[in-house]
């Protein structure tokens, strides 16, 4: 994949430690996303991949270290400035998680009713504007319920769309999705980094959408509590010295 000029960093994470409690998932590791990429967080099952999404986003706080969004800590932020932050990321989960008891138009505008003074006229404007760029025009109405699993994963990445974040980040996109609608999505993220000058966190372990989608990845270690891997995956699979990270990228004896 060709990639864009970069610029600075737009995540800098620096000898961050995490986990839960006493123990110790991830420990002193340290990488960059930089700006308009499509980053990819891999691994095997228990290695801490979403664990180190959600320290970055703010829902846990790391043991150790420091993470900062645009040159600026999220740990020494005041509530305020961690807010506006905030406000900068578009986040999307695994199942959507749409409201059930709320229309998909009322789904996407909730980050605007709850962040900005728009009128219910500019606010369904931009509404329809979102479902268009994920190809759910003409659904406003539709409940979750009434959606495919594609459908919702598509809706939650409107919702995520509403505040025009510089920052989207993706927690297993591709998770239950069959081969044709997971191919489809992974065009979709492309679209969004190209149209829309989005930089892209994706936490994931699908091989097929790694390859397709990512400029750069890094590999954590369930064993080793670290990043064991980090470039462009194409070169990895090649090149790269380390035993599990050829079996991984491969398939091949895998033992996790």
């Amino acid at each position: 994949m060709i990639m864009k000029q970069k610029q600075r960093p737009v995540i800098k994470v620096e000898n961050v430690t995490i986990g839960y409690g006493n123990n110790i998932v991830l420990n002193n590791i340290n990488f960059e996303v930089k700006q308009g990429e499509i980053f990819a967080i891999m691994g095997g099952s228990g290695c801490g991949k979403t664990t180190l999404l959600k320290n970055i986003i703010g829902l846990y706080k790391p043991f150790s270290g420091d993470i900062k969004i645009y040159g600026k800590s999220m740990l020494k932020a005041s509530k305020h400035e961690q807010q506006l932050l905030l406000q900068q990321f578009g986040v999307t989960y695994q199942e959507g998680a749409l409201f059930g008891a709320m229309t998909l138009a009322e789904n996407v505008a909730l980050p605007l009713e709850e962040f900005t003074d728009y009128s219910q006229e500019k606010i369904a404007k931009i509404v329809n504007e979102k479902l268009k760029i994920v190809d759910l025009e003409g659904f406003n109405d539709y409940m979750p319920s009434e959606l495919s699993g594609g459908m919702k994963k598509r809706a939650g990445v409107a919702r995520a769309l509403a505040l025009e974040p510089k920052l989207l980040f993706f927690d297993e996109p591709s998770a239950g999705l069959d081969p044709i609608t997971s191919a489809d999505f992974d065009s979709l993220i492309m679209n969004l980094r190209d149209k829309l000058d989005t930089t892209i966190v994706i936490v994931t372990h699908e091989l097929d959408s790694i390859f397709t989608v990512s400029d750069r990845v890094i590999m954590l270690d369930q064993r080793t509590k670290g990043i064991i891997a980090e470039g462009d995956v194409h070169k990895l699979k090649q090149e790269c010295h380390n035993e599990w990270v050829q079996e991984f990228l491969s398939r091949k004896g895998l033992k996790v």
